[in-house]
């Protein structure tokens, strides 16, 4: 069943790319590359996909995508901050016209009392003319590692969607 939704969003998501004639990438953490492998899974995506950026560790949030290093130590990799950054820096890189950055704990390890296992921060920055603009979600999803990254997945895709029928 989950396939099937991820399919449906994907097409859904293409489809809208294509007739406004707007690109999309993706800057992930803790979705590990999902986002963009669904994105991809639908035929023709190279009209509207050009390149995502898998960046798990600090290092490669920096490296890739411009996260400023203060803001890693200051914040956390898992906060509004560095998602809002991920997804700025992605746009810039990418010369896309939509992003998607994903940073969370997925679980079993690695939470805490602060940022439970479950917690997922999304950042989706959009080229407005001139300027960038960014929008942030905090999410708790409950289950094992695999469903708090496929809520993730699909959180993500659904939001796209929105913000581009909107722009």
């Amino acid at each position: 069943m989950d396939e099937k939704i991820l399919n449906q969003l994907s097409i859904e998501l293409g489809k809208r790319l294509k007739q406004k004639k707007l690109s999309v990438t993706c800057a992930e953490s803790c979705t590990g590359g999902w986002i963009a492998k669904v994105i991809t899974d639908i035929a023709g995506s190279s009209a509207y996909f050009n390149r995502g950026f898998v960046t798990y560790s600090n290092d490669a949030k920096h490296e890739m995508l411009g996260v400023s290093l203060v803001s890693l130590t200051q914040f956390g990799a898992v906060s509004e901050q560095i998602v809002k950054e991920m997804a700025e820096g992605a746009l810039k890189v990418a010369e896309a016209n939509f992003s998607v950055a994903v940073s969370g704990i997925a679980g079993p390890d690695g939470g805490s009392e602060e940022k439970p296992v479950g917690t997922v921060w999304f950042g989706f920055a959009f080229q407005v003319e001139a300027d960038i603009q960014t929008v942030t979600y905090r999410q708790h999803f409950s289950g094992n590692r695999d469903a708090v990254r496929l809520q993730s997945v699909i959180f993500s895709l659904k939001i796209l969607l929105e913000e581009i029928i909107k722009n």
